[in-house]
């Protein structure tokens, strides 16, 4: 999702605005929110303390030794100590947390705003070690919790983010960047009637009518996503959308994309349940309909739709084979839905 040239674009575009900006307390930030980098956020808080606190260092490092011996490899840690096969690390990462947490103050006053920044990361990558810790754990019981756990962990990642900007007297609008299928509202779809919250959901709980949900749609294309979990980025061909689907019927329209307010009255007809179609890091057509389609009340979902009928994959930054040869639609087509 990141590691690909669009990215690296906006990332110069950010550069070059906050470069023209006098007052830092005007720049834009870019903040993570996921928890998928467990051994990245290790590796954040001990640079951090290597400089600020080198006896807190080796303490953190004697803390997060607890995972040394499944090398970076998180699926196996999880199902190891979700079966009772090595005690889980959960202890250590959460003293880990609440030490940095309780040495804020005295780390952040010694060089100001630079000190409290960095203070802020170290502790919500301290933060993402716990979480994800618990998430890996999660992996092999219910879908729902591990699902549950990682969006409320976005969520929360995302007050911290607001209360921490405000603090440092910035009131700035917060832009979340992630799938349709975080964003929108979990109550509006199938997810939702299964167990499931996201983010979009929380965002509104928690915020009211300062929140705007937006989504996006596309009808054909092209996708750069994988076959299957951590396998490598593929560039496919995405089939035309199903009959009966929120896709099928903004294609229908005949324009190439365009907006629509979801709270515009004339549209009562698209609070009929269809078919929308979900395409994240994994895209399967040979199975699309139950890999890829759910039921949904696109109002409740999104405040806003953008529909762009025909959509290119982004470029990765490093690109393979599988990338490189597009991926045409099985000859199966139709048939293998």
């Amino acid at each position: 999702m990141w590691r690909n040239a669009d990215v690296l674009d906006f990332i110069g575009w950010l550069r070059a605005h906050n470069d023209a900006i006098s007052l830092i307390e005007l720049n834009v930030g870019f903040y993570g929110l996921d928890l998928y980098s467990l051994y990245n956020s290790i590796e954040a808080v001990l640079q951090y303390l290597d400089k600020i606190d080198p006896e807190g260092a080796k303490r953190a490092r004697y803390r997060y030794s607890c995972f040394d011996q499944f090398g970076e490899d998180t699926q196996a840690y999880g199902y190891a100590a979700r079966f009772g096969l090595t005690e889980s690390c959960e202890r250590e990462v959460v003293a880990q947390l609440v030490e940095l947490h309780h040495r804020a103050t005295e780390y952040a006053i010694r060089d100001g705003r630079v000190a409290a920044d960095e203070h802020f990361f170290a502790e919500q990558n301290a933060r993402l070690v716990k979480n994800a810790e618990q998430y890996y754990r999660s992996m092999f019981g219910q879908r729902q919790s591990s699902w549950n756990l990682r969006d409320r962990h976005m969520a929360d990642t995302l007050e911290h983010v607001v209360e921490f900007l405000r603090g440092q007297g910035q009131r700035g609008k917060i832009v979340v960047w992630a799938h349709n299928s975080h964003l929108g509202d979990a109550r509006a779809i199938e997810m939702g009637e299964a167990g499931q919250i996201n983010v979009g959901q929380l965002v509104r709980e928690r915020y009211k009518d300062q929140a705007f949900l937006i989504g996006f749609s596309t009808y054909e294309g092209t996708v750069t996503a994988a076959s299957e979990w951590d396998g490598p980025a593929e560039r496919k061909q995405i089939r035309p959308a199903l009959e009966n689907s929120y896709e099928e019927l903004f294609h229908l329209a005949g324009l190439d994309h365009f907006l629509i307010n979801l709270h515009d009255k004339r549209l009562q007809s698209l609070r009929a349940r269809r078919l929308e179609r979900a395409i994240g890091v994994i895209y399967r057509p040979e199975s699309e309909r139950a890999s890829h389609y759910f039921y949904a009340d696109l109002p409740a979902q999104f405040d806003v739709i953008l529909h762009f009928d025909q959509t290119r994959s982004v470029e990765p930054l490093e690109r393979t084979a599988g990338w490189d040869v597009e991926r045409e639609t099985p000859e199966t087509y139709p048939v293998g839905v």
